[in-house]
């Protein structure tokens, strides 16, 4: 059986790579924080939701359409899908204590243990076939239609009687059965374990009854040596059938494996959700273009990390940027721009692992990639230049940028002077262009910003954080020319001239 809330087609893989800039990803955006709020301290939640987030970097708008319809059916049934994920942990605590024997060299341990596992697993597969016919109706998405369909289909009452039966033929209460050859020197081959023949007899009746006629022999009670010979004989009889029910418990074992890690990212956005609701945020299922369009527009978009760390609403912004492929954000010192751009690049891995998306309204195109270039404080075990160590950065980038991806630039190449950091700052921003890669560059270079508005580039957008005219910083992000100044005077002010000066 197979789960598939997480794709149409095939499982979810937990230990799918990060891409190669993944650690830069979480730092730069600070995915931590949001990771907390979807899992908190279970170390499991948080490799799931790391997983989904990261490895949603390449996906297609299939997938997100059916992750999104799945999760909107979760959030709409938080108890059932916590329920749910409840039991399949107590499954796998089930199965873990059941499993002492299987991966042994006995074929009898093998067949024991393996039979314990699926022995202590019916009753909670009753228990989720049960479960799934009560809350189906309550339930919209295909995902989790096809889950309930599979689950009352394949676990029905007659399918868990006969498990139950085989069960029972299987403890050999009567004896083992084994039918073989005389092969080459006179010596067995082509054992097979053969099913007892049901006579429909009671015992009473079956004691008394003439029995057709047989030839037996009984090991003395002390003979080791015949009795190690009969085991191995009984062996050979039942290898084939315990090695078959060890891939049988295995196999039901995986079901539930797979149901917890889908389950766990339902969770996961059910926690964020009622933590943002607490915080009176709003989220939304966003629009999903697909990758070789360009579409940016939100209403209300916030910064969710921001907001998770004061644990208070924060400012929100709302913007049309329409199909731009260069978003260029200058203005004043701290007003801002970082929380901005770090709330485009949450929003387009929220959105591409099938999550809602921060803000009130929000439509995005697919992006093949997500790759941050952000400025790095100094670090005194460098080998070279900050500089250089941002080129080396940039480097990287290149080698894995595709046709596609999304480039988040804060405050790059200012580890140099204004002139040559534009220069650089231009040539790249250009070549990324031509190669079709969406860019969101914020920047205090006026000589960068200022030369790509006055060209001026195709299907550009150009944002300001706003200063108001007594210096104070809204927070907000709207359209506007590239000013000269990032006004450093105000936060000088602020800082030194209320302090009075030692004497």
């Amino acid at each position: 059986m197979k789960v598939h809330l997480m794709y149409e087609n095939r499982d979810f893989d937990l230990d799918a790579p990060f891409p190669l800039n993944g650690r830069e990803l979480i730092d730069d955006l600070e995915l931590d924080t949001l990771v907390q709020a979807m899992a908190g301290e279970d170390e499991y939640l948080q490799k799931v939701a790391r997983t989904a987030l990261l490895a949603s970097v390449k996906t297609d708008i299939e997938t997100v359409a059916h992750r999104q319809a799945a999760l909107r059916d979760s959030l709409e049934n938080k108890e059932v899908v916590r329920q749910l994920y409840q039991l399949s942990i107590e499954a796998l605590e089930l199965k873990q204590k059941g499993y002492w024997g299987i991966g042994l060299h006995y074929p009898l341990a093998n067949l024991h243990s393996s039979m314990e596992v699926i022995n202590v697993l019916i009753p909670k597969f009753e228990e989720l076939r049960d479960t799934a016919n009560r809350v189906a109706p309550q339930f919209n998405s295909p995902g989790w239609k096809r889950l309930f369909a599979t689950l009352s289909e394949e676990l029905g009452e007659a399918y868990i009687e006969q498990l139950r039966s085989h069960l029972k033929t299987l403890r050999f209460r009567h004896g083992i059965l084994v039918s073989a050859h005389l092969g080459q020197g006179n010596r067995g081959s082509d054992y097979v374990l053969r099913t007892p023949s049901d006579d429909g007899l009671n015992w009473l009746t079956r004691l008394f009854s003439r029995k057709p006629p047989s030839y037996s022999y009984t090991l003395p009670p002390r003979d080791e040596n015949g009795a190690r010979a009969l085991s191995e004989l009984g062996d050979r009889g039942i290898n084939l059938v315990a090695n078959a029910l060890a891939q049988s418990a295995e196999h039901v074992a995986s079901f539930f494996t797979l149901l917890r890690a889908e389950l766990a990212f339902h969770v996961c956005g059910i926690n964020l959700s009622e933590s943002l609701a607490r915080l009176e945020e709003p989220i939304v299922f966003p629009d999903v273009l697909q990758s070789g369009q360009r579409r940016s527009s939100f209403e209300e978009l916030y910064d969710v990390c921001l907001a998770l760390k004061m644990r208070k609403k924060v400012v929100a912004n709302t913007l049309d940027l329409e199909d731009s492929r260069l978003v260029i954000v200058t203005g004043a010192n701290q007003g801002g721009k970082s929380s901005f751009l770090r709330s485009i690049g949450v929003a387009q891995l929220m959105m591409q692992s099938g999550l809602f998306v921060c803000a009130k309204a929000f439509s995005a195109n697919l992006c093949e990639g997500l790759y941050t270039h952000y400025k790095r404080e100094e670090d005194a075990g460098m080998e070279s230049g900050k500089f250089d160590e941002e080129l080396k950065r940039m480097s990287s980038i290149v080698d894995q940028v595709s046709v596609n991806a999304l480039v988040l630039f804060n405050e790059s190449f200012a580890a140099t002077n204004e002139r040559e950091g534009s220069e650089v700052a231009r040539t790249i921003t250009e070549a990324l262009l031509e190669c079709g890669v969406k860019v969101f560059f914020v920047t205090h270079q006026y000589a960068f910003a200022h030369g790509l508005y006055a060209q001026p580039v195709d299907r550009a957008a150009y944002l300001l954080a706003e200063r108001l005219e007594d210096g104070t910083r809204t927070f907000h992000v709207k359209p506007g020319e590239p000013q000269q100044t990032s006004y450093g005077a105000d936060l000088y002010k602020e800082i030194f001239e209320p302090a009075a000066l030692p004497v």
